[in-house]
């Protein structure tokens, strides 16, 4: 999984509330059982007007040239609500985003974003929508997310603070997915294998 420390790019706004699994990535493209490839189908229903993915919808946030190539994304409460899909969070994160600012999430979604290497961030209501009208004001604006400091960084200065669980906090900076951290105690259980065939060898044994 891809470290994340420090991360400056361009915020997206995505206006809504309740944005829920199936709207982030729509249940006919879940037929695949990698993680890429899920960019090009993330708000499907809503980026195009027609089921192909060929017409973009000029109306909607994403295909504005202004958030092109953006990374960050600026949403309203409840994000990620609805069904308990990991695809959800692989099809954010390989259409380039690594963090949202929201005031809440669903708590599944949540925890999906950091076993994925990305950073949801919770702000208060108040300070998200300072930050939609410091950035709908500035076309192309950049956020700028410390976490090691824990603080998202306006073009002007103005600092959020945000909270993140320590161990959470611990398996980002260091790229550390649940795979990561098993293979970090890799010569223990190399060792314990060791001693188990010693002391079971009938449990290696294999059958005929």
């Amino acid at each position: 999984m891809k470290a994340f420390t420090k991360l400056k790019g361009i915020a997206a706004l995505l206006d809504k509330a309740n944005v829920d699994t199936d709207q982030i990535i729509p249940k006919q493209f879940l037929r695949k059982i990698e993680r890429s490839g899920f960019g090009k189908h993330l708000f499907h229903d809503w980026r195009f007007l027609d089921d192909a993915g060929q017409k973009p919808n000029p109306d909607f946030v994403l295909n504005a040239p202004r958030y092109q190539g953006a990374t960050i994304l600026v949403t309203r409460d409840n994000f990620g609500c609805g069904s308990s899909r990991e695809h959800a969070p692989w099809a954010l994160e390989d259409y380039g985003f690594r963090s949202i600012l929201s005031p809440s999430y669903a708590d599944i979604f949540y925890n999906n974003c950091f076993k994925n290497g990305m950073l949801p961030i919770v702000l208060p209501e108040s300070q998200i929508e300072e930050i939609f009208q410091t950035i709908d004001k500035k076309p192309g604006a950049n956020l700028e997310i410390d976490l090691e400091n824990q603080v998202v960084i306006t073009e002007e200065g103005k600092k959020y603070p945000f909270e993140v669980d320590a161990f959470r906090k611990h398996c980002l900076l260091n790229g550390l997915d649940d795979i990561g951290l098993t293979l970090q105690k890799a010569d223990f259980i190399q060792k314990f294998e060791e001693k188990n065939q010693k002391d079971v060898p009938w449990l290696y044994r294999k059958s005929v």
